[in-house]
This record gives structure tokens, sequence and C-alpha cells, in this order.
């Protein structure tokens, strides 16, 4: 089977447990771009910003790769750094859902597109957020009057805490709006919600109609729950050795861990580079 489209996560997946693309990783991906032309896809619950150093690590620019933002709500091409797809939640939506969080221990991770938009720049997650995103932390009194107030239609509400916290409320979180959103636990301390109908896998089957790409033509890479749509969508299906365990048992194969290189030995096996 010729692949002509490698998606990949990026925390757990892409990136080591030291968060940096490792040199035989980073050289196998930058051979199948440059000798096949293969596509290669950046999908990730990371906000846009946030896939910025991994693509330029990997010369997307220079081989049109794409960058899959947000969980599938949003697509642009790394070269021409046009928007290929955005889906956002309506601004009464994302405040109502805001104010819905105000009755838990939790804490909300929003973006206005430029910062994350919080009560304590200290709240749980937030510092890594916005380093991993590179974006900037806006402090305001109330999260949904400050999101009302702008308009802003973000394109994912993240429910951040402690696992042990987190996964007990998770029904309650999503009670009211399953009819409204679309929910996943992406971490073991995020629960996110979007527009419904957004995921990595639908807006894969986007972009590949748009280029002409079967579903059978995509390699998937992924660790976690979030990329389990993904995983099901693609051609061939690949699990790092550090994924979770309904991940695994769902994939075509699974790899090393990310720590060891799982990427490149699958891409080595087969591709000639």
């Amino acid at each position: 089977m010729t692949y002509k489209m490698i998606a990949l996560d990026l925390d757990g997946t892409l990136n080591n447990d030291d968060h940096i693309i490792t040199p035989r990783t980073r050289e196998a991906l930058i051979a199948v771009q440059k000798k096949f032309g293969v596509t290669v896809v950046l999908a990730s619950g990371r906000q846009a910003p946030g896939l910025k150093r991994e693509a330029d690590a990997l010369d997307l620019a220079k081989y049109h790769g794409l960058l899959l933002s947000y969980g599938g709500g949003r697509i642009e091409d790394a070269t021409t750094e046009a928007v290929l797809f955005s889906r956002s939640l309506k601004n009464e939506l994302a405040v109502r859902f805001l104010r819905h969080l105000e009755k838990f221990s939790v804490s909300p991770v929003v973006d206005n597109g430029r910062a994350i938009v919080t009560t304590c720049a200290y709240n749980y997650k937030v510092q890594d957020e916005s380093h991993n995103n590179n974006m900037d932390v806006l402090t305001v009194d109330n999260i949904a009057d400050a999101i009302e107030r702008a308009g802003v239609c973000p394109i994912k509400i993240l429910t951040a805490a402690q696992n042990e916290t987190l996964v007990p409320l998770i029904p309650y979180i999503r009670e009211g709006f399953e009819d409204e959103m679309d929910f996943v636990q992406s971490a073991p301390w995020f629960y996110e919600g979007m527009a419904k109908g957004v995921s990595k896998s639908k807006s894969l089957a986007r972009v590949c109609e748009q280029l002409g790409i079967k579903p059978s033509e995509v390699m998937a890479f992924g660790d976690a729950q979030n990329d389990m749509d993904m995983i099901r969508f693609a051609g061939h299906g690949v699990a790092m050795g550090n994924a979770c365990d309904e991940l695994k048992a769902m994939a075509d194969e699974v790899t090393l861990d990310n720590n060891h290189d799982g990427i490149a030995a699958t891409i080595e096996k087969y591709f000639e580079i």
C-alpha cells in the first residue's frame, strides 16, 4: 500500500517525554515528504499557535503540510497559512457552558485566539497550556462574562482538574449539553468540549476529499482516547507503545513508545528511506 498522508498526534506521540521530536523521527518525516511527497498532518488538541514549533521542526511550510488544531476544529495549510476549515462554538452556547462549569471545582481553559482567558494565571494547567501553545494569559474577574462581552466564539473549551476529581464529574459536566456539543477526554486531566461534529477524523476526511486522498492511503499515529476516531479512520492506524489500552486494542499496529522512535520505526518499515 502506498501512503500519501501521515497524521500525527503531538503530545505523547510525535514528542517524547521531554517534549521534543527526536532526530531519527524528524529525519524520517522530512524524508517521506521530500522523497515521496507525503502530506504530513499535525493533528492535535492544542490551540493553533501551539503547533508552530513542531511544524517548523518538520519543515511543513516547505512541503505543504497541514495543521489540524483544536482536536479538528481548525485546519490550516502550513505553507499558505490559509484556513481550510474552522468550526467554533456559538458565543451564547460557550457562555452558557462556562457558567455551567462554575458549579464544579474545575479549571476552565478557553482562549480568545490570542490568549488564554482565566480568573487566575495559576489555575490548574493554565501555565502549562500557555507555554505549550505559545499563548499569553489574560486574567479576568469572570470567564463567562469576559467571553460574552467580547463576543468570542471559542473553538474549544477545556475542563481541567486532577484525574481523581475530573472523572467522577464527567457525566455532570456534559449533562444538558450532549445535543449541542461533542466531548472527549484527551488526557487524564482534560475533558474537551467542542462544536457538534468536530473531531480529528472528520477534519481529516475533509482534507482528504479536497486532496483526492483515500482513507486507505492515510497512516495515523496516536496515543490517547481522543486519537481513537483518527486511528479508526486511517487505512493504517498505529498506536504508540505508550498508548492507552483502548487505542492499542483497536489499532492496526502497536509500535515502539514515544521515547524510542516509534513513529520512525513504522515509517522505515513502510517507506524506503
